[in-house]
Order: structure tokens, then sequence, then C-alpha cells
């Protein structure tokens, strides 16, 4: 029987930076969705920035 590959470095150190930044997104998403009375909204775009950030991140540690 083969052993199974190993995961790829770059891949986990991708998901590292994205994961943490998406909460951190998500996080300051409801807090400006509590704000302004729609947290369906303020859940939306935190994640979107968040995942924007946490590219944005990886692009630079990899440089």
């Amino acid at each position: 029987m083969e052993d199974s590959p190993e995961p790829q470095k770059g891949r986990k150190d991708t998901h590292k930076y994205i994961g943490k930044y998406i909460g951190v997104g998500i996080a300051l998403g409801v807090a400006f969705g509590a704000a302004v009375d729609n947290i369906g909204l303020g859940i939306a775009l935190g994640l979107a920035i968040g995942a924007a950030w946490g590219q944005r991140a990886k692009s630079k540690g990899d440089e």
C-alpha cells in the first residue's frame, strides 16, 4: 500500500491567512451590521472584506 501524499505546504498557509482574516472581517461586519440595523449586510460585507484582506496578506507573505 502506498502512503497518501502529504498536503502541500502552500495550501495550508493560504488557509491560515484567509481563515484568520475572514473571522476578523465577519466580527467587524456583525458590529457594523448591528450599528446600521442590518446584520445580514454586515456579515456579507465582513466576509468579502475579510477574504480580500486575507488574500492580500497571503500574497504579501509570498514575496
